[in-house]
């Protein structure tokens, strides 16, 4: 079954193992993230997969930015 489960990222366990992917396609939101941390910029992704749109890069950040905001619960050592 399809999820969004942030605007325009899915999960659907038949795409890429249930990563969270852009609009179902197979680009992981990891994959933008690995991208831009690797010095990408934005225009040169959009050339690279012109399939995506500018949105998409901002949807990949923004659920980045909430997935590292989600609290952590450690075990007691």
């Amino acid at each position: 079954m399809k999820a969004e489960i942030f605007p325009r990222i899915t999960i659907d366990p038949e795409v890429c193992f249930g990563k969270p992917t852009i609009r179902g396609l197979r680009v992981r939101v990891s994959d933008i993230l690995d991208m831009l941390a690797a010095g990408a910029t934005r225009e040169e992704i959009l050339k690279d997969f012109p399939y995506l749109e500018e949105g998409d890069i901002t949807a990949a950040l923004a659920y980045a930015a909430r997935a590292a905001d989600n609290k952590i619960a450690f075990a007691a050592e």
